[in-house]
Protein backbone atom coordinates (compact mmCIF):
# COMPACT_ATOMS: atom_id res chain seq x y z
CA UNK A 1 0.00 0.00 0.00
CA UNK A 2 2.79 2.36 0.84
CA UNK A 3 4.47 1.84 -2.53
CA UNK A 4 1.20 2.48 -4.36
CA UNK A 5 0.73 5.75 -2.43
CA UNK A 6 4.25 6.89 -3.29
CA UNK A 7 3.77 5.95 -6.95
CA UNK A 8 0.49 7.91 -7.03
CA UNK A 9 2.18 10.96 -5.46
CA UNK A 10 5.05 10.87 -7.97
CA UNK A 11 2.64 10.42 -10.90
CA UNK A 12 0.49 13.28 -9.65
CA UNK A 13 3.52 15.55 -9.20
CA UNK A 14 4.81 14.77 -12.69
CA UNK A 15 1.37 15.29 -14.18
CA UNK A 16 1.02 18.71 -12.56
CA UNK A 17 4.56 19.85 -13.33
CA UNK A 18 3.67 20.78 -16.91
CA UNK A 19 0.57 22.77 -15.97
CA UNK A 20 0.58 26.36 -14.76
CA UNK A 21 -1.15 27.12 -11.50
CA UNK A 22 -4.52 28.85 -11.89
CA UNK A 23 -4.42 32.64 -11.63
CA UNK A 24 -5.42 34.10 -8.29
CA UNK A 25 -8.42 36.38 -8.14
CA UNK A 26 -7.78 40.10 -8.22
CA UNK A 27 -7.55 43.14 -10.46
CA UNK A 28 -4.88 42.83 -13.18
CA UNK A 29 -3.72 45.24 -15.85
CA UNK A 30 -2.02 44.22 -19.10
CA UNK A 31 -0.02 46.78 -21.06
CA UNK A 32 -0.12 46.04 -24.78
CA UNK A 33 1.33 49.44 -25.69
CA UNK A 34 4.94 50.05 -26.70
CA UNK A 35 5.87 52.18 -23.65
CA UNK A 36 5.85 51.53 -19.90
CA UNK A 37 2.67 52.80 -18.22
CA UNK A 38 1.99 54.05 -14.71
CA UNK A 39 -1.36 52.95 -13.30
CA UNK A 40 -3.57 54.24 -10.47
CA UNK A 41 -6.74 52.55 -9.26
CA UNK A 42 -9.79 54.02 -7.52
CA UNK A 43 -12.40 52.01 -5.65
CA UNK A 44 -15.04 52.00 -2.92
CA UNK A 45 -14.44 49.61 -0.01
CA UNK A 46 -18.00 49.75 1.30
CA UNK A 47 -17.23 52.71 3.56
CA UNK A 48 -14.72 55.00 1.83
CA UNK A 49 -13.65 55.97 -1.66
CA UNK A 50 -9.90 55.75 -2.15
CA UNK A 51 -7.29 55.81 -4.86
CA UNK A 52 -3.82 54.38 -4.95
CA UNK A 53 -0.90 54.08 -7.32
CA UNK A 54 1.54 54.05 -8.98
CA UNK A 55 2.21 50.65 -10.46
CA UNK A 56 4.57 50.63 -13.41
CA UNK A 57 3.77 48.03 -16.05
CA UNK A 58 6.31 47.37 -18.76
CA UNK A 59 5.31 47.03 -22.45
CA UNK A 60 3.75 43.68 -23.37
CA UNK A 61 3.48 42.70 -19.67
CA UNK A 62 0.74 42.26 -17.06
CA UNK A 63 0.72 43.08 -13.35
CA UNK A 64 -1.54 42.30 -10.42
CA UNK A 65 -2.87 45.53 -8.91
CA UNK A 66 -5.17 44.05 -6.25
CA UNK A 67 -4.96 40.51 -4.95
CA UNK A 68 -7.77 38.38 -3.59
CA UNK A 69 -11.37 38.25 -4.75
CA UNK A 70 -12.78 41.60 -5.84
CA UNK A 71 -15.43 42.98 -3.49
CA UNK A 72 -17.00 45.63 -5.73
CA UNK A 73 -18.55 45.74 -9.17
CA UNK A 74 -16.98 49.03 -10.25
CA UNK A 75 -13.33 50.03 -10.17
CA UNK A 76 -11.75 53.13 -11.66
CA UNK A 77 -8.52 53.27 -13.64
CA UNK A 78 -6.15 56.01 -14.68
CA UNK A 79 -2.98 55.23 -16.64
CA UNK A 80 -0.35 57.23 -18.48
CA UNK A 81 2.78 56.45 -20.45
CA UNK A 82 4.18 59.93 -19.73
CA UNK A 83 4.06 60.81 -23.42
CA UNK A 84 1.00 60.87 -25.66
CA UNK A 85 -0.87 57.94 -24.11
CA UNK A 86 -3.34 58.52 -21.28
CA UNK A 87 -6.26 56.29 -20.33
CA UNK A 88 -8.70 58.46 -18.39
CA UNK A 89 -12.37 59.07 -17.79
CA UNK A 90 -14.93 61.29 -16.06
CA UNK A 91 -14.81 60.06 -12.44
CA UNK A 92 -12.34 62.11 -10.44
CA UNK A 93 -9.91 60.81 -7.82
CA UNK A 94 -6.80 62.17 -6.16
CA UNK A 95 -3.29 61.16 -7.29
CA UNK A 96 0.23 62.07 -6.24
CA UNK A 97 2.38 63.45 -9.06
CA UNK A 98 5.27 60.97 -9.02
CA UNK A 99 5.45 58.99 -5.77
CA UNK A 100 3.60 55.93 -4.53
CA UNK A 101 0.38 57.06 -2.84
CA UNK A 102 -2.89 56.11 -1.20
CA UNK A 103 -5.57 58.80 -0.90
CA UNK A 104 -8.72 58.18 1.13
CA UNK A 105 -11.59 60.29 -0.16
CA UNK A 106 -12.15 62.04 -3.48
CA UNK A 107 -12.69 65.63 -2.30
CA UNK A 108 -10.26 68.55 -1.91
CA UNK A 109 -7.36 66.84 -3.68
CA UNK A 110 -5.31 70.06 -3.96
CA UNK A 111 -5.89 70.98 -0.31
CA UNK A 112 -4.46 67.60 0.68
CA UNK A 113 -1.40 67.87 -1.59
CA UNK A 114 -2.72 65.73 -4.45
CA UNK A 115 -3.52 66.31 -8.11
CA UNK A 116 -7.01 65.53 -9.46
CA UNK A 117 -7.40 63.17 -12.43
CA UNK A 118 -10.32 61.64 -14.31
CA UNK A 119 -10.49 57.84 -14.04
CA UNK A 120 -12.31 55.43 -16.37
CA UNK A 121 -15.07 53.31 -14.87
CA UNK A 122 -14.46 49.57 -15.17
CA UNK A 123 -17.54 47.33 -14.75
CA UNK A 124 -16.28 43.95 -13.52
CA UNK A 125 -19.78 42.46 -13.47
CA UNK A 126 -19.17 41.38 -9.85
CA UNK A 127 -16.60 38.82 -11.00
CA UNK A 128 -13.96 37.81 -8.41
CA UNK A 129 -11.18 38.77 -10.82
CA UNK A 130 -10.72 41.12 -13.72
CA UNK A 131 -8.02 41.87 -16.28
CA UNK A 132 -8.04 45.27 -17.95
CA UNK A 133 -5.97 45.68 -21.12
CA UNK A 134 -4.34 48.94 -22.18
CA UNK A 135 -3.41 49.32 -25.85
CA UNK A 136 -2.49 52.08 -28.29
Amino acid sequence: MRRTGLLFAVTLALGLAGHAAPALAGFNVCNKSSLPVRVALGHFDGTHWSSEGWWTIQPKACAGILSGPLNARYYYLYATDGAAGTWEGKTHFCVAPEIRFRAVGRADCAGRGFDRRGFSEIDTGNKPDWTQTLSN
